[in-house]
């Protein structure tokens, strides 16, 4: 863990000491792309889109959509972390249905390798001026 006091240095110590605070089954990241959907979830937060608790009740209603609805796609955590996490971000406007599609598309269109191909713990960087 980086010792200096930077912005960088600050930010992952921060999103180290809340994945200390997860449960254990929580704290394992098979993909990519689950890590970096913890970290924006935090980012967001961390910049004021929106309350942890308004965060918590969208996670908790996306898994118990999932359980009612007897749904055929199997249980992955972090789908529902990302599903709340849209759905939050929708919700305070802070990213419309039509943002989101195409930042999707663009994600959809990139090479599967390009960048993706190994997990990555090092603070997602986040352009504040988007």
């Amino acid at each position: 863990m980086p010792t200096a006091t930077t912005p960088v240095g600050d930010a992952l110590r921060h999103v180290q000491d809340l994945l200390e605070q997860l449960p254990e089954r929580d704290k394992s990241f098979d993909k990519p792309w689950e890590l970096r959907a913890f970290a924006l979830a935090v980012a967001a937060h961390d910049n004021g889109q929106y309350d942890w608790s308004e965060f918590q009740r969208s996670l908790i209603s996306s898994i118990k959509a999932w359980e009612q609805g007897g749904s055929p796609v199997p249980w992955q955590y972090y789908d529902h972390w990302l599903q709340a996490l849209e759905n939050v971000l929708a919700e305070t406007g802070a990213l419309t249905a039509d943002e989101l599609d195409a930042r999707m598309h663009t994600v959809l269109c990139t090479p599967v390798n390009r960048d993706h191909h190994e997990a990555r713990h090092d603070p997602v960087a986040i352009d504040p001026a988007r």
